[in-house]
């Protein structure tokens, strides 16, 4: 019996597993770290030159839209840090079996998410 493969693919009707999530959101995590590197190199710049410069830091930084981009990019961080352990623990063939690689993929997401919630409510 012949398997009814599809034609074409609808992304909207594939369902990914939960180890396939957290490897796209490690590719989306990195790309958008290295897209705020202007903005992070800004900020530091910001910090560091003048204590006039370290003023407009300041107020940049109190606005809550660039609290929400901070903790965002603290999450993108966070969870690429966390999906990069563990798939370095993949490349060396540990985890390799299902129940793991999915159980390892909960844990990549449970911790990145706590860590950004607890350091997000810490930071605001």
């Amino acid at each position: 019996m012949q398997k009814q493969r599809p034609k074409h693919l609808d992304l909207t009707v594939i369902r990914l597993p939960l180890p396939g999530i957290v490897s796209i959101l490690h590719r989306v995590s990195g790309v958008a770290l290295f897209l705020s590197l202007p903005l992070l190199i800004y900020l530091l710049a910001g910090s560091l030159s003048s204590a006039e410069a370290f003023d407009s830091y300041r107020a940049v930084v109190a606005h809550p839209l660039m609290k929400l981009v901070l903790i965002g990019l603290m999450w993108a961080y966070l969870h690429h840090f966390c999906a990069g352990i563990r798939f370095l623990f993949l490349d060396v063939h540990k985890g390799l079996e299902l129940e793991t690689a999915r159980a390892t993929a909960k844990v990549v997401l449970g911790v990145s998410l706590a860590l950004t919630v607890v350091l997000g409510v810490f930071l605001w």
